[in-house]
């Protein structure tokens, strides 16, 4: 199947194709969770980075888009595991949002996790994010899918237990 793209730039691209927009990075150091808002409504796709997230406790970071009439909290299908050290490996699903499986207190995340529209408000999650746990090394991953009941406009990080908070690192946006 081919794919066409025309357009009058000489090159076939139009539009804000490639143009890369990024939020204000806030320090995940306190609260239980984190909102980008005034995300516009052509974005495709927003990449949330991570540096040194952790948590007081023992829940999981948590990703929830939202619209208009606010952050929606049920109908995703997430799945996020983890591997590393001597084997060890395990795995999560969740369907209040896009979960990443970060285990314990005290554990730093890096990574991003890349939720890009499919069409008609359906978005698809998918990360990959490296979890220092007191110098053991584990590899994150994960995915899943959410159909909102509008246009995006706002992303939540969150905690699974709505609880714990944040108390290390920062998390910024960017989106296209």
């Amino acid at each position: 199947m081919a794919i066409t793209i025309s357009g009058t730039d000489g090159v076939g691209i139009t539009g804000n194709v490639g143009a890369l927009t990024a939020g204000t990075a806030v320090a995940s150091t306190s609260g239980t969770s984190i909102d980008f808002t005034g995300i516009p409504s052509w974005v495709k796709r927003i990449t949330v980075i991570f540096n040194g997230v952790s948590l007081n406790g023992v829940s999981l970071p948590l990703i929830q888009l939202g619209d208009s009439g606010g952050v929606e909290t049920t109908g995703y299908l997430s799945q996020a595991a983890y591997s590393g050290a001597a084997n060890a490996s395990g795995g999560r699903a969740d369907t209040t949002g896009f979960c990443v499986n970060s285990g314990a207190a005290a554990n730093l995340l890096y990574g991003h996790m890349v939720i890009t529209l499919l069409g008609s408000n359906l978005w698809i999650a998918s990360h990959i994010m490296g979890l220092n746990s007191a110098g053991t090394i584990y590899s994150m991953q994960g995915g899943g899918s959410k159909t909102l009941s509008d246009t995006l406009d706002r992303v939540r990080i969150t905690t699974l237990n709505g609880t714990d908070t944040y108390d290390a690192g920062s998390i910024n946006i960017f989106y296209e």
